[in-house]
């Protein structure tokens, strides 16, 4: 299938024009972007659309969807498939495949997360749908929506909300939508889609999307409400769904920031909190039809609150800190690998964590509570010392092994043969005498507190940079 089907590695020694003929660009379909808002289906499949979203489908991977087709089997069945696929898409008369229901366990183990798995072809024309359709509706969204558009992040809704609680606003009002992917009304949803979008064949696309079956067990249902999680078309339907709730909030002048579903409202007092939750929960439930999850929302202290993993201190101007949840989390993750690495070199451990450690970091490195980063570094190293205690097994491996890393003998077989377990060992003074922070650097060990100051170092430097006269350098342009 023409350009589409061309990976963005991998496929060396492939001439891209010989992979042209899937792509049509006739009936008067134009390279580029179409202005005619009325022919959005066009826009969708015209040939620089489709290899962008064939790009990013294969890019994300993904599982195989109830057709068993994976990322890898796509380019030779748009090859063989894909004008016949156009010209149903086109003539509205595509029926998308059913959706392979799993269930994610959430974290902590409190109850489960329904995830629809769309076929990789499904996921193909949603991704193209989707990269037409997000322009049209992302500039008229909420300033203070941060989830799933581009140049915006939990970052930044992380940060306006630090904002508003050194502001004065020092009550939040924590909304809990109950099941909201889950229960999306459809003719809702659709009202709204139609606001924008003219071509009858896209909401009819999008109807049938959203109609899709659910195969579970080899059963598949008919969904009468709901919109599911997995499909590159969801996170977009669900903005412009509660769009309406960003707009009704701003139209009350409150301060919010919302990202997908996870949405808080800061207030001045306990009062004005428990009024707006009141209200907006009428507003939702009314307008909307969605459930506020009573049990769960609540208005409290910004400190004794979390959004987006993170918390923040009770000082006047508050200081972002990384959740009690989000750290049993990493703990929770940590465990599983190094329960992995028990009869492996630790070398190997130790870089099968990088990665996980990295992406934690870079996600939590707006935290400026530093002693969670210390004291994860030690629990960490506590670990990889309880890992080489369990290693050693006898007393008289473990009185050589310590004797090698310049204990004392007296202090190694005192140390060695003491009866304790791994655990206790691994958090003593002859443990971390014989195995220091050092030790752990030396074979490549991710520490969060070096990342830290290097993050934070990295901004000063930035900061001088840009008060020299000319900029960086210091030189005059």
């Amino acid at each position: 299938m023409s350009e589409i089907s061309k990976p963005a590695a991998g496929k060396e020694g492939r001439n891209p024009e010989s992979l042209a003929s899937g792509v049509s660009n006739s009936e008067g379909i134009r390279e580029g972007i179409c202005p005619d808002t009325d022919n959005l289906l066009e826009r969708m499949v015209e040939k620089a659309n489709m290899m962008d979203a064939y790009r990013k489908v294969v890019g994300n991977k993904g599982s195989a969807g109830v057709d068993k087709m994976t990322v890898d089997d796509l380019e030779a069945h748009l090859q063989k498939n894909w004008e016949s696929i156009r010209k149903a898409l086109v003539e509205g008369r595509y029926i998308p495949q059913s959706v392979l229901r799993v269930e994610i366990p959430k974290p902590g183990g409190k109850g489960v997360r329904l995830l629809g798995i769309p076929t990789v072809t499904d996921r193909l024309i949603q991704q193209a749908l989707h990269q037409i359709l997000s322009p049209m509706f992302d500039e008229d969204f909420s300033e203070h929506s941060y989830g799933f558009r581009r140049g915006r992040s939990a970052h930044q809704a992380v940060l306006a909300a630090q904002g508003y609680v050194s502001e004065g606003k020092r009550w939040v009002v924590d909304l809990d939508l109950e099941k909201f992917f889950d229960r999306v009304n459809h003719d809702i949803l659709m009202s709204r889609v139609a606001r924008k979008v003219k071509d009858k064949r896209v909401l009819k696309l999008i109807r049938r999307y959203l109609k899709a079956g659910i195969m579970v067990d080899g059963v598949t249902s008919v969904p009468q409400q709901g919109t599911p999680q997995g499909g590159p078309l969801s996170p977009l339907l669900s903005n412009i769904l509660l769009d309406d709730l960003d707009k009704e909030l701003e139209k009350r002048n409150l301060r919010f920031c919302r990202y997908a579903d996870d949405c808080c409202i800061y207030v001045g007092s306990q009062k004005a909190g428990e009024r707006v939750l009141e209200s907006i929960t009428r507003f939702l439930e009314k307008k909307l039809k969605l459930k506020v999850n009573k049990e769960k929302s609540k208005v409290e202290r910004p400190w004794n609150s979390r959004f987006l993993g993170y918390s923040m201190t009770a000082h006047m101007t508050p200081r972002l800190k990384v959740s009690l949840d989000s750290v049993k989390r990493l703990k929770a993750k940590v465990k599983v690998i190094l329960r992995m690495g028990r009869g492996r070199r630790l070398s190997h451990t130790i870089e099968s964590l990088k990665a996980v450690l990295r992406g934690w970091f870079n996600y939590f490195r707006l935290a400026e509570v530093k002693k969670v980063f210390e004291d994860l570094d030690g629990w960490l190293r506590r670990r990889l010392r309880c890992i080489l205690w369990r290693q050693w097994k006898r007393g008289r491996t473990r009185y050589k092994k310590l004797l090698g890393r310049g204990l004392y003998p007296e202090r190694a077989r005192a140390s060695a043969f003491n009866g304790r377990g791994a655990w206790w060992n691994a958090g003593k003074s002859h443990m971390n005498l014989a195995f220091p922070k050092s030790y752990f650097d030396a074979l490549g060990m991710y520490s969060f507190v070096d990342s830290l100051l290097a993050y934070r170092n990295g901004l000063r430097t930035a900061v001088v940079r840009n008060r020299m006269p000319g900029g960086v350098g210091g030189r005059r342009g």
